[in-house]
């Protein structure tokens, strides 16, 4: 095994430990009314962009930053006025309408992480949109809240018109048999859940590699460093651009204010680190909108240079009339 292998699977025993108490499943949480059911749309040029909220959970702050102290990290939280004892990770995933195109990118956890995850259902049902016209699903990496909801609690696409892209890299690795059979054993129900996922249609699939332009206005950018093949999707309509980050910075209390610090579940930490102040830079150099998959919802807004490191500033509320 090479170093790179061995900082991925290391990485990956790290990532394990997110797991909520009591383990996964496969199955999507029991229906219950959404009183308020995460959704939210803006305008990128022409383009409009759904962010619908597909729960989350929450873990310890302990151990989540691997190069900063305990006391600096529940520091930062609290600045950003956020509990400073437990951790929130929430999902956000986005459609996109072209005009030509509508586009879902990443898909959800589908209950793998609990209870509190996989409402993407609900959400396209609130928002209007029927699942079966969308005709492009984009993967940035097959972490299970990111590809989970691609299937339903009977296991049927949820997307059954769309073709589905998603990096060469992530595919070679969570769908090799002898990739997950050296995989630590608290981490294998991720390969497995990709295999369960995907595995199937994976013929199918579109495999992304280097920087390319899938449909019009929708590039795929390789952000390696979270998951061995992670991308980034920049959406570019007129004069507006919105970089989806995925999962290249979490909380942005913490991983866009300091962009060195390395949480736990990146599974080559050093490679992360660069490819998200490298993104971060062009981001805010280029003033993009950006979203990203775990940050507060929306996940909307943008990003400014800030001494050493840089910061989140959420974007406001614009009514769009007609």
């Amino acid at each position: 095994m090479n170093r790179r292998d061995h900082l991925k699977l290391t990485g990956l025993a790290a990532l394990a430990v997110t797991l909520p108490p009591g383990g996964v499943s496969a199955q999507a949480p029991a229906q219950t009314r959404l009183v308020n059911p995460g959704i939210y749309r803006y305008l990128v040029g022409d383009f409009t962009v759904t962010a619908i909220q597909d729960g989350g959970f929450s873990r310890p702050v302990e151990g989540l930053v691997t190069n900063a102290g305990l006391d600096a990290v529940r520091t930062a939280l609290s600045e950003a006025f956020q509990p400073e004892d437990r951790f929130p990770i929430t999902f956000t995933a986005l459609v996109v309408d072209t005009g030509r195109h509508l586009v879902a990118i990443d898909t959800g956890a589908a209950g793998f992480f609990g209870a509190n995850a996989g409402r993407l259902p609900q959400g396209f049902a609130a928002a209007g949109i029927d699942p079966a016209k969308v005709d492009t699903v984009l993967i940035s990496h097959l972490h299970p809240d990111h590809v989970s909801g691609l299937r339903t609690a009977s296991g049927q696409l949820l997307f059954a018109n769309a073709t589905i892209h998603a990096p060469e890299g992530e595919l070679d690795y969570w769908l090799d048999e002898a990739t997950a059979g050296r995989a630590p054993e608290p981490a294998k129900p991720f390969f497995q859940n990709a295999m369960r996922v995907l595995g199937p249609v994976s013929a199918s699939i579109v495999r992304l590699s280097g920087e390319r332009e899938i449909v019009p206005g929708i590039t795929a950018i390789p952000a390696h460093g979270h998951a061995p093949g992670h991308t980034v999707f920049q959406i570019t309509s007129g004069s507006e651009g919105l970089m989806v980050l995925g999962d290249v910075a979490n909380n942005p209390a913490l991983f866009v204010r300091y962009p060195d610090w390395r949480p736990a579940f990146d599974m080559d930490r050093e490679m992360a680190a660069g490819t998200r102040k490298r993104l971060l830079d062009r981001i805010a150099a280029d003033r993009l909108h950006v979203a990203g998959y775990h940050f507060p919802f929306p996940a909307h807004g943008h990003i400014r240079r800030d001494g050493t490191g840089f910061a989140y500033v959420p974007a406001p509320w614009v009514p769009h009339d007609g």
